[in-house]
């Protein structure tokens, strides 16, 4: 099976534009999260009374919170970018390793914002990472 159409890396494109899909969607999932334990705790105060809650919760929760916008901006960040990365690398194919070396830079920064797309993302985005920066286009004879 030839996965080429016409000289254009397909399989890069296919790998990253799904790695972009699940670290998009990793890093919606993580800001419902984050966002959401905000108003769970909130809702608990009743059930986690206690002489150290107020400590849990005011260190770790407090800190977390404060960062939890910001990471999602980067997943979302990221997850976008490997899709544009992915079908830049499929519309100029000239441009491959370029556009492969943004494919692997974002999907490696997917971790902190975008929890790597459930871990795929992170693994298939690498792959078609290392495949756009490895591809040349066909000889012509």
């Amino acid at each position: 099976m030839k996965l080429e159409v016409e000289g254009k890396p397909v399989a890069p494109f296919i790998l990253g534009l799904i790695a972009g899909i699940f670290i998009f969607l990793g890093a919606i999932v993580m800001s419902m999260f984050a966002f959401g334990t905000a108003s769970m705790m909130g809702s608990m105060g009743g059930a986690m009374s206690g002489m150290m809650s107020n400590m849990y919760a005011g260190m770790s929760m407090g800190m977390m919170m404060g960062f939890a916008p910001a990471l999602t901006v980067v997943g979302i960040a990221s997850g976008v970018m490997v899709i544009l990365g992915s079908v830049m690398v499929y519309t100029h194919p000239s441009e491959s390793q370029l556009w492969g070396a943004i494919i692997l830079a974002f999907s490696v920064v997917s971790i902190i914002g975008g929890m790597g797309g459930f871990l795929v993302g992170l693994i298939l985005g690498v792959v078609g990472g290392v495949l756009a920066l490895t591809w040349r286009a066909p000889a012509v004879k």
